[in-house]
């Protein structure tokens, strides 16, 4: 019986165990066919989603070719300077925009016969000659657009962009009729000139498309290779094949399976082992994720920098405190801060050094605020600050000063004194102001203002500033039209004059900007915007080049252009300036660079570099606004100077104020001593001329001689240098 028993028990045994490892191995067979089922399905799909993502931007290279063109072939300037065979615009406005702007290889300018007027390559010109390398392609493209044209088109007209093969090489040719944008001019439908524009499909172009993309990497070929790359044909617009995009193909199925095949096996393999222990580790991994868990809510909600608050954390409390205050009291003020200066540390004494004025600025805020503000670092250099007490006005303010006056004082980072300030902004919570994201954005608006009024400061919300901030966004916007439009912007020209009556030594290029809406808009009202927006530089650069084509044809007079601290910041500014100088042909030695001193204080390591740089080139250099700053002196001493500019302050008080006389002349003398000629600048009356000429200024510029004048007028006053005409006023 016991014996019945004991097999029974172990049939039962084997059978279970029999059955256990039946249903083992079908369930590792069905679930390894259905993990390489699985691998093999998302292959083909994430190859298939890849081949549509060539597709798509190869489709999309052929619309970019013609829009690229039409940017220089619809405009009626480009139809005017090819009737004039003006090649000089030419090389600026077509061959050196295809090339650096929209990066075409080559660019040519058929004539209405088909005959090559003009040709260039990598943005230079070249022989017309060139273009018979591509012609036998071209031509059918040319007689095709040719004849569009002559069936006439309504509003745009027509081009044609193509794949094709070049001595081996796959590219994209586009053509595209040269016509005026408004419709001036002759039309010759069918005998239009013609821009033809070749993009190489070569390494360049290939790391741009992937980049712009996402495609895996590739390559374009004429002859596929066989070792297990991913192929499309590509096709021109007649089907036929003219090139192969090849590329690794990203599997992500097989990338699973490599890794995930072995641990599979190998799980299999110890299951035994793991049913054993598996209690065992459930106990230790649920203590283990309890302590994670613990350190991942601390991690989650506390800066790791100063083990402050952080973004996350501030936002609960905020949102916390707006529920739970009371209907009939202020709510709480919000103080939103951000470091002034910090970029400068950071790129100077390097990202350490960033990260430890940081924990020494939350050190310090600490200290000032005290334990009952809700003090939080959102990110970066920003910092935030929530009083919950009930604060006038007044109040505010004098936290804001205690703030602006602890971040002012030296930090002393690894052996090396750091600066910076810290700019403000404050809203007042009222019982009605329930939204968090309404009372961030408004303090966000007033820490733009107290940024754009000087930085280290602080300013309280008004419902003005809203209004201020959606008009500068106004502004923003059409100042970015009218960079690209060109026809609102021009520059103004005011003379500097000389010691002698009448001598006219140079001009300062001054920027202008006539609205065709709101009329002529102040420098004082969109240069900040300019500053703000980043598009100073090609404001600058505006300038820059009007005032050099200007210089190159009155050699000998020196053009003054200010720069802005984003301009010197640029490593590229200088060979830009070199460039336009080129272009131009002015004489660097008649090319004046004016810097204020917050360049010099912002930015000291690439104001440096800009100005040697300027100097060796024979480039003068003026420090303008000087007297307003407390180290100028030092940068007489530091950096070589050719001119110094007597701010305007000091000017008009000549003759009302005796210290400002004192202090004239003492700035004259020194910088006479020193070999540095003086401007005044803002001479308005003929007594401010005498004392300032018998104090020795070498030069003068004001409304007393003349305001700033458009460049023709200029031009004339300069034909005439005996005679001081009324300015036209800019």
């Amino acid at each position: 019986m016991q014996s019945t028993r004991t097999g029974s028990g172990r049939s039962f045994s084997l059978v279970v165990l029999g059955s256990v490892l039946v249903v083992f191995f079908a369930t590792a067979a069905l679930l390894g066919f259905f993990v390489f089922w699985s691998g093999d399905q998302v292959d083909k799909v994430g190859i298939d989603r890849q081949a549509t993502r060539v597709v798509s931007s190869l489709s999309q290279q052929l619309r970019q070719v013609s829009k690229d063109q039409e940017s220089i072939s619809v405009w009626g300037d480009t139809l005017s300077a090819v009737s004039r065979r003006d090649f000089t615009w030419l090389n600026h406005n077509v061959a050196r925009q295809m090339a650096s702007y929209f990066s075409h290889d080559a660019t040519y300018i058929l004539e209405g016969d088909d005959t090559p007027l003009y040709a260039s390559k990598a943005g230079r010109r070249t022989d017309t000659g060139a273009f018979d390398e591509i012609a036998a392609v071209v031509g059918p493209m040319v007689e095709e657009l040719r004849e569009k044209t002559r069936l006439g088109y309504l509003d745009i007209p027509p081009s044609i962009a193509d794949f094709v093969v070049i001595a081996g090489t796959p590219a994209i040719v586009g053509v595209s009729p040269i016509v005026s944008a408004n419709g001036e001019g002759e039309r010759r439908p069918g005998l239009e000139p013609i821009l033809v524009s070749v993009v190489k499909l070569d390494l360049n172009y290939e790391l741009g498309m992937i980049d712009r993309y996402m495609l895996e990497a590739g390559r374009f070929t004429t002859n596929p290779s066989d070792n297990g790359l991913s192929v499309f044909p590509v096709t021109n617009r007649s089907g036929r094949i003219v090139a192969f995009f090849e590329w690794e193909p990203y599997l992500p199925g097989t990338e699973l399976l490599d890794q995930t095949v072995p641990a599979f096996a190998t799980g299999f393999g110890v299951l035994g082992l793991i049913v054993a222990l598996l209690l065992y580790w459930l106990w230790r991994s649920s203590r283990a994720l309890e302590s994670k868990h613990i350190d991942a809510e601390r991690q989650a909600t506390q800066d790791p920098l100063t083990r402050l608050p952080n973004r996350l954390s501030f936002e609960r409390q905020f949102d916390r405190i707006l529920r739970e205050q009371g209907p009939s009291r202020q709510l709480a003020t919000l103080l939103m801060l951000d470091l002034d200066r910090f970029k400068q540390v950071n790129d100077t004494l390097g990202h350490h050094a960033g990260d430890e004025l940081i924990r020494a600025v939350g050190e310090r805020l600490r200290h000032v605020v005290g334990p009952d503000p809700i003090l939080a670092r959102l990110g970066g250099d920003e910092f935030a600050i929530l009083c919950l007490a009930e604060l006038e006005e007044a109040e505010v303010m004098e936290v804001c000063r205690k703030v602006i006056e602890a971040i002012g004082r030296p930090f002393r980072i690894g052996g090396n004194e750091a600066f910076v300030g810290v700019s403000i902004g404050v809203v007042l919570a009222r019982a009605q102001d329930r939204k968090r994201h309404e009372l961030t954005r408004r303090a966000d608006i007033a820490l733009y203002e107290a940024k754009s009024s000087g930085r280290n400061r602080a300013a309280i919300y008004v419902e003005s500033m809203n209004e201020l901030v959606q008009t500068r966004h106004s502004m923003e916007a059409e100042l970015r039209e009218a960079l690209k439009v060109g026809d609102q912007l021009w520059v103004a020209f005011q003379p500097l004059y000389g010691r002698r009556d009448g001598e006219i030594v140079g001009a300062e290029a001054l920027a202008r900007w006539t609205h065709p809406r709101r009329g002529p808009i102040a420098p004082m009202d969109f240069v900040p915007i300019a500053e703000g927006s980043g598009l100073i530089e090609m404001l600058g650069e505006v300038v820059i080049r009007r005032a050099c084509q200007l210089g190159a044809r009155w050699p000998g007079l020196t053009m003054a252009v200010n720069i802005s601290p984003s301009q010197l910041r640029n490593p590229n500014f200088a060979e830009r300036i070199f460039a336009i100088l080129e272009d131009t042909g002015m004489r660097p030695q008649d090319l004046e660079i004016e810097i204020t001193e917050s360049i010099l204080l912002e930015d000291e390591m690439a104001a440096s570099d800009a100005i040697r740089s300027f100097r060796r080139a024979g480039i003068k250099i003026a420090l303008d606004d000087f007297g307003t700053g407390y180290s100028s002196l030092n940068y007489l001493k530091r950096y070589p100077v050719d001119r110094i500019k007597i701010d305007r302050s000091f000017i008009t008080q000549l003759s009302t104020a005796a210290a400002s006389v004192a202090i004239v002349q003492a700035l004259v003398t020194l910088a006479h001593a020193l070999g540095i000629e003086v401007t005044a600048e803002g001479v308005e009356t003929d007594e401010q001329y005498r004392v300032l000429a018998s104090m020795g200024c070498n030069t003068f510029q004001g409304y007393h001689f003349s305001k700033p004048l458009e460049a023709q007028a200029l031009e004339r006053l300069l034909n005439a240098p005996a005679a001081l005409p009324a300015a036209q006023v800019a």
